[in-house]
C-alpha cells in the first residue's frame, strides 16, 4: 500500500514539473530557473514537441493519469489491474523518458535539470509501482 502512495505523491510531483515547464512553454512565466542555460535549449529545440503536442503537456496529462491510477490502485488494494495498468503506464513513461534524455545527450547537446528530475521521478513511480505489484490480489471473477 505505501508504495501505491508513494507513486500518487511522485505523480504529484511529475505533475508540477511538468505544468512549470508547460506554462514556461506558454510564455506566462519568465526565464526557466536552471542554473546552466541548457533548460531554454532543451525546451526550445524542436524535440520539444512530441505529434505536434508541447512535450510538457504530454508530461501534465501523463503524471495526470498515473496519479489516477496509483489513487485507484491504493483505494481498490484487492484489484490488481489497476497495478498493472499503473506498471504498464510508468514502464511508458520511462521508455519516453529516456528517448528524450537521449535526445538531450547526444541530439541538441543540453541538459535541461527539470527533464532530467522528471526521467528521476518517472522512475521511481515505475519502481513503486512494480514494488506495490508483489502485494495485489488477482481480479475477482
Amino acid at each position: 500500500m505505501r508504495a501505491r502512495m508513494a507513486a500518487a505523491v511522485l505523480s504529484l510531483a511529475g505533475i508540477f514539473v511538468s505544468a512549470y515547464l508547460y506554462l514556461h512553454k506558454l510564455g506566462l512565466i519568465g526565464q526557466l530557473a536552471c542554473g546552466t542555460g541548457g533548460c531554454e535549449t532543451v525546451q526550445l529545440s524542436r524535440y520539444a514537441q512530441f505529434l505536434g503536442v508541447p512535450v510538457p503537456l504530454v508530461g501534465v496529462v501523463g503524471y495526470g493519469a498515473l496519479l489516477g491510477l496509483s489513487l485507484a490502485a491504493v483505494q481498490r488494494p484487492a484489484q490488481a489491474h489497476w497495478v498493472r495498468l499503473l506498471c504498464w503506464g510508468a514502464g511508458l513513461g520511462v521508455l519516453f523518458s529516456a528517448w528524450l534524455t537521449y535526445l538531450e545527450l547526444f541530439v541538441i547537446h543540453a541538459i535541461c535539470r527539470w527533464c532530467i528530475g522528471s526521467a528521476v521521478i518517472i522512475t521511481l513511480i515505475f519502481l513503486a509501482a512494480l514494488a506495490g505489484r508483489g502485494r495485489a490480489a488477482p481480479a475477482p471473477s
